[in-house]
């Protein structure tokens, strides 16, 4: 509280600035330098001429609004949602147009390599994904007078977009927004704000509700009635972050990879969309080495649900890791009769060392957003002649890769736009081990 006889500071004065933008930067917002750093300007693109309202200050890490688009740029396109004029957090590139937008995604995967120390690296064409394919939705709920509001945060805001209509969501489960809003806003669990997790798998939606109140009796019966009307084979709930549990099942929900049904545990990760993650498995397999025999084995890290360690067991015997024990045990529930022998163990805290990956014919990871830092040293020293690393950030790729660059070469790298839209881009990055002189 400001002493008596002393002013409250003043908020800064909003500024209006005519900015020409310049690139984009990595999270698809328009950049444009000013005397003190760069201004990031969201929905702008490279070449135009924007009259801009910034918060008062402009510096490193300022932001600003456009008001209007003084010249546009001729790669600027009618954005297919209207949520997208309202900062829906969801997309950020819908006014880019596709050739355009497939050269910046790929170009983000070339600096990623380049940053890591491999030269003039090989990258393939964006491989694209269709509209409406999105499988995995992780929507923010919040309570106001009269029902909620359910969609996604505005770039860089803590408010809600309600969404009325979406172009990358999965129909199925856009088809649940309008009951589930009808629902949650019945419930005396969802005090304030909560979060929904919806996967659509093989058989259907499977959900996880996150309330701030403890479920009730009353909400477990209104639950069981949703998922009933709507053919919702799940419904789990957690309060806050806590473990989740079943609130109504129909019936096990399941995913297929490479023939084998896996029962994933609520709000597991998945690939975000079937066409990704055929991409994804296609790349990976097609790295693995020639001259396998019987006994050949690889190394699959962060291994999740099993996406890629059934697929790879085709061709090899896998051993497989993963820290989080509700996947792991989905894989191991499936993998009888495979040849996948799952092991949980927290990769960040307990790596593998370079002599547990002696004798295997390839290494694949697909770690977190994070990356692998605290595995990279190990993979770098093993020796193991190839090594494939499945990418969804290429700040972390372009860190994890630099270990490798000593010692292996880039045979090539894929990029998916497996999030489209968005400033994310999946990669697939094969690596080979350069012979000793």
């Amino acid at each position: 509280m400001p002493k008596p006889g002393r002013a409250r500071p003043a908020a800064p004065a909003q500024k209006i600035l005519d900015l020409e933008i310049e690139f984009l930067g990595s999270g698809g917002d328009g950049i444009a330098r000013v005397e003190a750093g760069t201004l990031a300007i969201p929905r702008s693109l490279p070449g135009e001429l924007v009259q801009a309202e910034t918060g008062g200050s402009v510096g490193r890490q300022a932001r600003g609004r456009a008001i209007s688009i003084l010249r546009a740029s001729p790669d600027r396109v009618v954005a297919p949602c209207p949520h997208f004029d309202d900062l829906c957090g969801g997309c950020a590139l819908q006014h880019l147009s596709d050739p355009a937008y497939a050269d910046w995604k790929r170009g983000l995967v070339v600096q990623a390599l380049e940053r890591a120390g491999f030269a003039d690296p090989t990258v393939a064409p964006l491989v694209p994904t269709s509209r409406h394919s999105r499988r995995r939705m992780d929507l923010a709920v919040r309570r106001r007078p009269g029902g909620v509001v359910l969609g996604l945060h505005r770039t860089h805001e803590s408010s809600i977009v309600d969404f009325s209509q979406c172009p990358v969501m999965h129909p199925a489960l856009f088809a649940l927004v309008a009951p589930l809003r009808s629902v949650l806003s019945s419930l005396s669990a969802l005090r304030h704000e909560g979060s929904v997790i919806g996967n659509f798998l093989a058989d259907g939606p499977d959900l996880l509700l996150r309330t701030d109140g403890p479920l009730t009796p009353g909400d477990r019966a209104k639950l069981a009635a949703f998922a009933a009307a709507e053919g919702v084979p799940r419904v789990a709930w957690a309060l806050g972050a806590g473990p989740s549990e079943t609130a109504a099942q129909n019936f096990a929900p399941h995913v297929l990879f490479a023939g084998h049904r896996v029962e994933p545990p609520p709000g597991a990760f998945l690939q975000a969309s079937a066409e990704g993650e055929a991409a994804i498995v296609a790349a990976v397999l097609a790295a693995v080495p020639d001259r396998l025999t019987g006994k050949s084995r690889g190394i699959d890290l962060f291994a999740g649900c099993g996406t890629l360690s059934f697929p790879l067991a085709e061709f090899l015997r896998v051993l497989a890791f993963e820290g989080d024990e509700a996947a792991a045990g989905a894989v191991r529930r499936a993998q009888a009769g495979s040849r996948v022998e799952m092991t949980r163990r927290d990769l960040a805290r307990q790596p593998l060392s370079a002599k547990e990956f002696l004798g295997a014919s390839m290494i694949v990871l697909d770690p977190p957003y994070a990356g692998a830092a605290p595995q990279m040293p190990a993979i770098a020293a093993s020796g193991v002649s190839r090594v494939v690393y499945v990418s969804c950030n290429p700040v972390a790729l372009a860190k994890d890769a630099r270990f490798l660059a000593k010692d292996y070469r880039l045979l090539g790298a894929t990029p998916i736009d497996q999030f489209l839209w968005s400033a994310q881009v999946e990669s697939v990055c094969v690596f080979e081990r350069k012979s000793k002189p």
